[in-house]
C-alpha cells in the first residue's frame, strides 16, 4: 500500500504540473491483508502511514492471500503426473472443492474490509485498487520453459482472472473515489513464457536481477503507467 500526502503523485513516473509531493512506500514483500492491520516481522501496521491528510492510496494486494506462490511450487510438483493434463487443477479442485475459488471468495471479503478502513482512516483519499498483470499466456498455451502441465497453464491464468475480478468488483463496490487499475490487459502477449526481450514477467527462472513469477523493470513500469493513467481519471 502506498498512501501519498498532499497532491497526487506516482513513483517513476513523471508529476502532474511538476508540483512536489510526498509519499510513503509501506509496501512489502509477502504481504497480505492481515499486514494492513498487523505488524509483518519488524514491520509496522500499513494502516499506520494513513492520515486525514493523505489524498492518494495505491494498494495492491490477494495474491499472496491466496497463496500464490505455493500454488506454482504444487503446480511443479504434480506436473509429471499427467504432464499432458491438468494435475494442478485436479489437485485444488479435489472431492468437487474450488479451493483457490474459495480463498478468492475470502479475499473479497477481507477486500472490503480493508477499503472501509482505508476510507475511515483517510476520508479524502482517491483510492485505487492495482491488479495483477498477465503472468502466464492469456491463450492459455504453456512452454517448455515453464514446468507445468500443458493444461494447467489455462487454469493458472483463470485464477489469476478470477482473482483480478474480485479485486474490480470490490474497488466498484467502494464507490465514489474508489477505483481499479487493470494492468492485465497491458501485460497480455509478455507473460512468462515469451522471449526474453518480449518479456515483462519472469519465469521461474527468472534473468538476474528479477523475481521468478514477478514482473521485472519494464513489466512494472507497465503496471505503473497504468496505475497512473487511473489515478489522474476523476
Amino acid at each position: 500500500m502506498r498512501p501519498h500526502h498532499g497532491q497526487l503523485r506516482q513513483p517513476r513516473l513523471p508529476d502532474v504540473g511538476g508540483q512536489n509531493r510526498t509519499f510513503k512506500d509501506v509496501t512489502c514483500s509477502g504481504a497480505t491483508t492481515r499486514s494492513i492491520w498487523n505488524h509483518q516481522g519488524s514491520k509496522p501496521p500499513q494502516a499506520d502511514a494513513l492520515t486525514p491528510e493523505t489524498k492518494l492510496v495505491t494498494v495492491t494486494l490477494g495474491g499472496n492471500d491466496i497463496g500464490f506462490s505455493s500454488v506454482l511450487t504444487t503446480c511443479v510438483l504434480v506436473a509429471s503426473s499427467d504432464p499432458a493434463g491438468s494435475p494442478c487443477e485436479k489437485y485444488f479442485t479435489a472431492s468437487g472443492k474450488d479451493v483457490l475459488g474459495e480463498r478468492i471468495n475470502t479475499l473479497e471479503g477481507r477486500m472490503r474490509g480493508v477499503i472501509t478502513d482505508i476510507r475511515r482512516r483517510s476520508p479524502e483519499a482517491k483510492v485505487v485498487v492495482v491488479g495483477y498483470p498477465a503472468l502466464f499466456p492469456d491463450n492459455g498455451v504453456g512452454c517448455g520453459e515453464v514446468p507445468f502441465a500443458k493444461g494447467d497453464f489455462a487454469f493458472l491464468r483463470n485464477t489469476t482472472k478470477k482473482l483480478n475480478r474480485a479485486l474490480e468488483r470490490r474497488a466498484v463496490a467502494g464507490g465514489a473515489g474508489v477505483s481499479y487499475a487493470d494492468t492485465y490487459s497491458v501485460t497480455v502477449g509478455h507473460d512468462m513464457c515469451q522471449p526474453r526481450d518480449r518479456r515483462y514477467v519472469e519465469s521461474l527462472t527468472p534473468a538476474q536481477n528479477t523475481l521468478a513469477a514477478h514482473p521485472n523493470s519494464m513489466g512494472q513500469w507497465l503496471m505503473a503507467s497504468a496505475a497512473y493513467a487511473r489515478i489522474l481519471k476523476p
